[in-house]
């Protein structure tokens, strides 16, 4: 690949029941504007990830997205194979009981056997945890996962950008998950000047 080649990224996001869903709504807003790094996407909402959607963000609806939206129990769905090739996935938020699912190997819905799949696959897992405090059992599940490749990204904002809003404080865990998961990002790079972009 040259300097000039963009990398695509077959990727699976995987939204669920956590507090947090104007992460994943800018986490959709981000992948609209880096479509071009995009080969094929796939979604999957959890059942309770479209309640707290409507809660949190006001009733707003989960937008139409150019992508397919899969059902959680559609085990049909292509990520559920190995072979289609989806090696990228952000779990955005992720709720401690799926973290806790894909640590112990239990793939019980799409979203579970999706994230198993890219582990098997040697794929980069990304999971945008949203829990607080954490328990022992959270942060054993999270050194599993570790330990087995994946990358727990906290959903911690950071501040040393100055964002000016909410929607600019939570977008700083955005762009770094985007960043783990292997996406160019032109975001804040602490002491680097800002990207032209």
């Amino acid at each position: 690949m040259t300097d000039t080649e963009i990398k695509k990224h077959r990727l699976v996001v995987g939204v669920t029941g956590a507090s947090g869903a104007l992460y994943a709504k800018l986490l959709f807003d981000k992948l609209l504007q880096i479509h071009e790094q995009i080969d094929a996407c796939g979604v999957i909402f959890s059942s309770s990830a479209t309640r707290v959607w409507d809660y949190e963000l006001d009733k707003a609806g989960i937008p139409p997205l150019p992508w397919p939206v899969y059902d959680p129990g559609d085990y049909f769905a292509p990520m559920a194979s190995g072979s289609a090739a989806y090696r990228t996935m952000i779990i955005c938020p992720a709720t401690m009981g799926v973290t806790g699912r894909i640590a112990s190997g239990l793939a019980n819905d799409l979203i579970t056997r999706a994230a198993d799949v890219v582990l098997k696959e040697r794929g980069r897992l990304v999971l945008v945890v949203r829990e607080m405090p954490y328990s022992l059992i959270h942060l054993k599940n999270m050194q599993l996962l570790t330990e087995a490749g994946a990358i727990v990204c906290p959903a911690s904002p950071s501040f040393y950008s100055k964002p000016g809003n909410i929607e600019a404080l939570a977008m700083t865990v955005v762009e770094r998950a985007l960043t783990l998961a292997g996406f160019d990002i032109k975001g804040y790079r602490w002491q680097e000047p800002p990207s032209p972009d």
